[in-house]
């Protein structure tokens, strides 16, 4: 009586920064008007359902990639200008209001906004009545803008369609302005 044994070798998990790298470049091509609104929600829920590093690379083959001197040169501007945005955001974080995350476990999204039938109701001039929407997906925190007005931001950087967002980071819907916390 012989058995036979299968051998299954499974490609290695891949490791968050490799996903945020490319989250960071599909962001990025919507900044520089590469994607579509549509094609960055798109390729970002691929990203975030990928499970192998070839997966990512379909989704950001047709981004282009800075040379080495652009990236040095932004590199730096973006790390002196940052730094006011970081002591500002610094000295502000404890004077915000704490906006609670939804339990991990509740699979709907928390809508925002003016609307009495909203999930977190904002009664402000600034706040659009459909404003944002606040889901998990893939184990990630993602706010969606859904056409405000007034705009939401995520640490100073207005969302044009999604960004993922985790604790401590300051989000704000048209003036009124937060800092995402677990408890």
């Amino acid at each position: 009586m012989t058995s036979s044994f299968e051998f299954h070798t499974y490609p290695a998990r891949l490791s968050d920064a490799e996903r945020d790298r490319a989250l960071k470049a599909l962001s990025d091509g919507v900044a520089l008007g590469r994607l579509s609104h549509d094609t960055f929600v798109r390729r970002m829920e691929l990203a975030l359902a990928a499970r192998r590093s070839d997966e990512l690379a379909v989704l950001i083959a047709d981004l282009p990639t800075e040379g080495r001197w652009s990236k040095l040169v932004f590199g730096t501007v973006e790390a002196v200008s940052g730094f006011t945005v970081r002591l500002r955001r610094a000295w502000q974080a404890e004077r915000l209001p704490k906006l609670l995350l939804p339990h991990p476990g509740n699979n709907y999204p928390l809508r925002i906004g003016r609307d009495p039938a909203s999930g977190l109701r904002l009664n402000h001039e600034t706040v659009s009545r459909v404003h944002a929407e606040l889901s998990r997906q893939g184990g990630l925190w993602v706010l969606r803008d859904l056409g405000s007005t007034n705009g939401t931001t995520v640490n100073g950087r207005r969302v044009i369609s999604a960004a993922v967002v985790k604790e401590g980071d300051q989000i704000s819907f048209g003036r009124m302005s937060f800092r995402l916390s677990s408890s």
